[in-house]
């Protein structure tokens, strides 16, 4: 059985919804739902970054409340990216974005502790769009 999904937003007014849930193989997937179908996959570090800098920068479209994540869960999002960072630079810079969620910082500062963790040269909303269509949600369903 398939835990529940948190949205964090939609891409555009007619996009489909992102979001994650915790899978039994100890990760998180990437949750992409549309009209015609939900596509889960495992998530990368990456991945995950993407969606906590989005929540934080409001800059999806709003999700249903019934499923919008919380601070708390993109919390434990972020502290989960921690315990399998890729290596130790990224490692560290994620513990510094752990600290400054937890410490209730503005939210541009927690988005710029995020975009440092991420890999060189990701833009995060490109990357959520690339993924969405990757799951058969086409360029022109992510556009925004």
């Amino acid at each position: 059985m398939a835990a529940v999904a948190c949205a964090v937003g939609r891409l555009g007014a007619d996009g489909p919804w992102l979001g994650f849930a915790p899978s039994l193989e100890d990760r998180y997937d990437l949750v992409v739902t549309g009209i015609s179908h939900a596509h889960r996959s495992p998530a990368t570090v990456d991945d995950l970054l993407s969606l906590v800098i989005a929540y934080f920068e409001d800059s999806l479209d709003e999700p249903p409340e019934e499923l919008a994540a919380t601070h708390a869960d993109i919390a434990a999002l972020v502290r989960h990216a921690l315990a399998s960072a890729p290596d130790e630079r990224r490692g560290a810079l994620l513990a510094e974005a752990v600290d400054a969620i937890d410490d209730g910082l503005a939210a541009d500062v927690v988005v710029t502790a995020l975009a440092r963790c991420l890999d060189v040269g990701v833009d995060p909303l490109d990357r959520l769009r690339e993924r969405a269509a990757e799951a058969g949600f086409g360029p022109a369903a992510a556009r925004g």
